[in-house]
């Protein structure tokens, strides 16, 4: 079931980048690097997400970060 999942979202992202990448001009390298740079931090995250899905949020990550200082900042 995985694998199919996996084979969607990356069929999902190449048919993404085969529309957008002729749009961009040659000259664009900054606009270029930029959508790589996202669409394949996406991509990792949607993978991550398939096999982790219990994997904590973004702001589950900050609240076991800042709550032993919060605790510390109230006595």
């Amino acid at each position: 079931m995985k694998w199919g999942a996996l084979l969607g979202i990356t069929t999902i992202f190449t048919l993404i980048a085969l529309y957008e990448w002729p749009q961009m001009k040659p000259t664009e390298k900054k606009e270029r690097a930029a959508f790589v740079t996202l669409a394949v931090t996406g991509w990792v995250i949607a993978v991550l997400l398939l096999h982790f899905p219990d994997m904590p949020g973004p702001t589950q990550i900050i609240d076991a970060i800042y709550k032993p200082i919060g605790k510390i900042l109230e006595k």
